[in-house]
């Protein structure tokens, strides 16, 4: 418990401040679309990420300079294409109600959270290096440091994107959407603003 209380609280304070991650898991669960597989891919990847870090992949990822930019500049493009794509969305006479009519097939909707997950280079340096880095604070213990960190990060996005749906219906007149598509494209151009700057 000394280790997987910490590693809960440590994982749940890098997870909670709205990303583009959580955006898209709160805009899924609001559209009732594929929610189980959204919360599935983001809770199982931060867990990965943070056993990998645990096991010492931090180290290598620092060292290697060329990865994170190449990351980096990748994530800026996509973000920046995704929250064009959500301003025009904000916009289109027809606005996406909650109701799903315009569901997207779970291909499109697994291949748009890997990217927001794996070309995020905050997210390597949250979960690898950050959490990776306390975790090993620990030494015998470290291991359930990660799953206290791991459990964070499937509690909160079971919540927000379960959560989202069920408030759904309170949320489907088209005004809403506009207000929210523009929100998730305000959130992924100061991501992508953020990463061209941060100095890794």
């Amino acid at each position: 418990m000394v280790a997987l209380i910490p590693g809960f609280l440590t994982g749940l304070s890098l997870i909670v401040a709205i990303g583009a991650q959580n955006a898209f898991v709160i805009r899924q669960g609001l559209l009732r679309s594929h929610v189980l597989l959204v919360v599935a891919v983001c809770s199982l990847s931060d867990a990965l990420l943070i056993i990998l870090g645990t096991g010492g992949l931090g180290e290598i990822v620092k060292a290697n300079e060329h990865l994170l930019t190449f990351i980096r500049w990748f994530g800026v493009a996509y973000l920046t294409w995704f929250g064009i794509r959500s301003l025009r969305s904000a916009f289109k006479e027809n606005q996406l109600l909650a109701s799903g009519a315009a569901e997207t097939s779970w291909k499109k909707i697994l291949a748009t959270v890997l990217a927001l997950t794996y070309l995020n280079p905050h997210v390597y340096l949250d979960t690898v290096i950050f959490v990776g880095s306390i975790a090993n604070q620990f030494t015998t213990d470290r291991w359930y440091f990660a799953v206290g960190a791991s459990c964070a990060s499937l509690a909160w996005f079971t919540s927000i994107g379960f959560g989202a749906q069920a408030a759904s219906k309170l949320m489907s007149k088209p005004i809403f959407w506009r207000i929210f598509d523009c929100f998730v494209a305000l959130v992924m151009f100061s991501i992508a603003f953020t990463l061209a700057i941060f100095k890794f």
